[in-house]
């Protein structure tokens, strides 16, 4: 089966949690367009927070890439999961440029059911992350 190291680096971070990674698989000038937010999200900060939600929220032990087909700077990832009782299967393309960092990120999933249910939990979980980032930006406040 044909792979890029983009596509393994992307698996590796999938599987591992490993949001870290973005930081050198993300070009800075990346956009990420989700089945949640209907208007292209651009720059590498706000991509990292919707693939950091997008990876957590159906990422369980029923997930399981099914199928991708890779090109020289692009890939179609299909994957599969259940989540609260519901088969969601999706899609992620993704390219990226000759530095190996990925430029434009999107992802399609499927039931109607499996947008809105990851809706409610995507902004759950944002909701949490900007009251961490909150929380760190009043302790560096305090220590200056």
């Amino acid at each position: 089966m044909p792979t890029s190291p983009v596509i393994d680096a992307w698996h590796h971070l999938v599987q591992h949690r490993d949001m870290a990674a973005l930081q050198v698989l993300l070009a800075d000038d990346v956009v990420f367009h989700g089945p949640v937010v209907h208007t292209p999200q651009r720059g590498k900060d706000v991509t990292t927070q919707c693939l950091t939600v997008a990876v957590h929220v159906p990422n369980n032990a029923s997930s399981r890439s099914d199928q991708q087909i890779i090109g020289s700077h692009a890939a179609v990832l299909e994957f599969s999961t259940t989540s609260d009782g519901i088969d969601v299967s999706g899609i992620d393309l993704t390219r990226w440029n000759d530095a190996s960092q990925i430029t434009d990120f999107k992802g399609m999933v499927r039931p109607l059911k499996a947008v809105n249910m990851p809706h409610q939990q995507m902004g759950a979980l944002l909701d949490r992350l900007k009251q961490g980032q909150a929380q760190q930006l009043q302790l560096q406040r305090q220590q200056q």
